[in-house]
């Protein structure tokens, strides 16, 4: 996967409004992957909830909570993982999305003092008779997903403990940069803080 695959003109035209296509390239080549990590696989199937983002053939957007037993969501080959369908409200918003465009996201969070997240983008298939489905339980049908880019996301504005994030912006208050900005592998490429609301973009 090239920088150009992955970031289109909407992308670039932002990164180079705010000077960060320098560290952008950057956290494509040292984050960005396309098969799970032992890491990866621990924090995927110790979840107990996603959020998952499909598109109609329209590309009209719809995102869901998808939650379950930690477990529930499953690392089943190098870049494929898959989940299951639980009983629901029976519009299938998500599922109906994925017949008819198969690309989809999936956001995987930890909250608390540890936070954490990992996004995962690829192509979904539904999968009603997969002899594995029945390992699922209460599963009325699977999706597997073929993955296409795995990459973690910075964390800093999930809530802590507290309700809130350290890193929230307050008024009169000067948040605090993430440490992952003065490692070695990002801290060359940093651009300066992104001008406040209300100022004109170049």
């Amino acid at each position: 996967m090239t920088a150009q695959s992955f970031y289109h003109d909407g992308h670039r035209q932002l990164q180079d409004a705010f000077a960060s296509r320098r560290l952008a390239d950057r956290l494509e080549a040292v984050t960005l992957h396309r098969v799970f990590t032992d890491a990866d696989r621990d924090f995927i199937e110790s979840a107990a909830f996603f959020l998952l983002a499909t598109a109609d053939s329209k590309g009209q957007p719809d995102c869901s909570f998808k939650g379950g037993m930690p477990g529930f969501v499953r690392v089943t080959g190098k870049d494929e993982l898959a989940f299951p369908d639980y009983d629901g409200n029976g519009m299938f918003r998500s599922l109906g999305n994925i017949r008819v465009n198969p690309s989809i996201g999936l956001l995987f969070s930890a909250m608390g003092d540890q936070p954490r997240r990992l996004r995962v983008n690829g192509t979904a298939r539904i999968v009603r008779d997969d002899p594995q489905a029945a390992t699922f339980t209460w599963a009325q049908m699977q999706v597997r997903v073929k993955v296409r880019a795995i990459f973690p996301n910075c964390p800093r504005y999930i809530s802590g403990r507290n309700g809130t994030s350290a890193f929230a912006p307050r008024l009169g208050v000067v948040p605090p940069e993430p440490a992952w900005k003065d490692w070695d592998a990002f801290r060359d490429v940093v651009p300066p803080r992104a001008p406040v609301a209300g100022q004109e973009m170049p």
